[in-house]
């Protein structure tokens, strides 16, 4: 079945579920890391049979998961969304180097940490005059499934940015032994429930535990405590 660009989009139901229209494609994947600890890259684990529609659980409550079977019904799930609805560029700091420079909207961090490896992204492009560390920036912004990250060439001012199909996929940690959360790929439309539309980018993530403080976005809360959290909000100065 062919994605229809027209009509594919994700409508955040009230209180409820994820409905995807337009044969959004549907894979699974999984998170894994290298000898060092540092998670790297996502294999792929499963590709779902194209259907024109389909939906999500939210609430992370469904028997029948991913997809919903009503459970947020019996628990009085509160989907209430409370994401910022300003721009992804208003709303990010800019930090940059020699050759690069790094956007960051610390709040749509879904805490996957790709961007830890080799010293951390932010140290890497302080050195982006070094041809290696450069390209492991690129590579660790690159793969930031949250669109957290976004890195820029200073010369040409374009960002790295892969070229994904219009997708969804659901991320699997292993590292954390855990569901992630929904990665959606190449600028899939979402609705919010009021009618009104999200920022459409390349790549973001979207809770489907039930639990995030950002929704309809991820905040890690998957496999983050509250100490958890706050402690990276100390982390980056945040509190």
């Amino acid at each position: 079945m062919a994605v229809n660009d027209k009509e594919m989009r994700i409508k955040i139901i009230k209180d409820g579920p994820y409905r995807v229209t337009g044969g959004v494609p549907l894979f699974e994947q999984a998170i894994v890391a290298d000898d060092a600890g540092h998670t790297r890259e996502l294999i792929d684990i499963k590709e779902y049979p194209r259907q024109n529609a389909y939906i999500l659980c939210r609430c992370g409550s469904s028997s029948n998961k991913p997809f919903c079977d009503g459970a947020h019904r019996k628990i009085g799930f509160d989907g209430s969304e409370t994401a910022s609805r300003k721009p992804y560029l208003e709303k990010a700091e800019t930090f940059e180097g020699p050759y690069l420079k790094l956007t960051d909207v610390y709040e749509l961090c879904d805490h996957s940490r790709f961007c830890q490896r080799a010293g951390g992204i932010r140290d890497l492009i302080q050195k982006s005059d070094d041809p290696e560390a450069r390209q492991t920036a690129i590579e660790e912004a690159m793969i930031c499934p949250s669109g957290r990250l976004v890195l820029w060439d200073k010369k040409t001012g374009k960002p790295f940015e892969k070229e994904f199909e219009p997708s969804i996929v659901l991320v699997h940690d292993k590292q954390k032994s855990c569901e992630g959360p929904l990665w959606v790929r190449g600028g899939v439309p979402i609705e919010s429930a009021d009618g009104s539309m999200y920022e459409s980018r390349n790549r973001v993530t979207l809770c489907r535990c039930g639990k995030s403080e950002n929704k309809p976005y991820c905040d890690g809360s998957h496999w983050m405590n509250s100490q958890q959290k706050l402690e990276f909000r100390k982390k980056w100065g945040l509190e």
